[in-house]
């Protein structure tokens, strides 16, 4: 265990000195400037949250979160694409698969950062609404925290691919490519829930009343898929990894 924290210490100073701490709070940013201008017509206090929370996530988990996640996937790889680092990093008597974890949790100790930092521009967004009666922290955490659980399938592929794919870019690029249809897939309730890339913004939204195409499906759907697609990436990922020539 304690050869697994120094892994996972090793991979967090790899990205200390990087930008790659700039890019987190940007949707929070953004997703709070959303927050303060937004309508609120409702007259109930809870409704008032689930629909500040509903605007501020349209943009945060339908687009940033998986692109965010493709990123920094590909970011913890990106030393050892450079100059032979895999080949230096491989010789050393290291377990592969503690190497390989140890990468995927400083992936999703990041994605839970961002995901703090929005439910702070929540909190701030909320305060300058002025909207009252007590914070409603279980529909919050439950969105705030079922985003995470969404994406964690998504930084599982992505980091297989990174592995596997010494460009940088060209990772990022397919997750774009996945990324982007949820604009469309979102507003199907037949391919919604069966979309990995879809499913950070249905989890975020899980907790309203209002139905928007896929909004509002069955959370036993979105359980099974993130549950499933996540073992699937996981374990061919560090299949592939434990197999990887030196």
């Amino acid at each position: 265990m304690n050869a697994f924290f120094r892994l996972v210490a090793s991979e967090h100073l790899k990205l200390s000195k990087s930008f790659i701490w700039l890019l987190l709070p940007i949707s929070p940013l953004l997703s709070l400037a959303i927050g303060l201008f937004v309508s609120l017509d409702s007259t109930l206090d809870l409704e008032k949250y689930a629909m500040l929370v509903s605007a501020m996530a349209a943009f945060h988990a339908m687009l940033f979160l998986p692109i965010l996640t493709g990123i920094l996937s590909a970011f913890v790889c990106r030393y050892e694409h450079a100059g032979g680092g895999w080949k230096q990093l491989l010789t050393l008597p290291i377990s592969r698969t503690g190497l390989y974890f140890a990468k995927f949790t400083v992936v999703a100790l990041l994605l839970a950062f961002t995901q703090l930092l929005f439910l702070g521009a929540v909190l701030l967004a909320a305060s300058y609404q002025g909207i009252g009666g007590s914070l409603p922290w279980g529909m919050l955490l439950a969105g705030i925290g079922g985003g995470w659980l969404a994406c964690l399938p998504l930084a599982a592929l992505q980091l297989l691919v990174s592995v596997g794919w010494s460009s940088f870019a060209a990772p990022l690029v397919i997750n774009v490519m996945l990324t982007i249809p949820n604009m469309l897939i979102l507003n199907s309730e037949r391919f919604a829930p069966f979309y990995p890339w879809a499913q950070p913004m249905l989890a975020m939204l899980s907790f309203s009343d209002q139905e928007f195409g896929g909004f509002g499906l069955p959370l036993v759907n979105i359980l099974v898929t993130v549950t499933g697609s996540f073992i699937v990436f996981l374990a061919a990922g560090l299949l592939y990894f434990k197999r990887k020539e030196v």
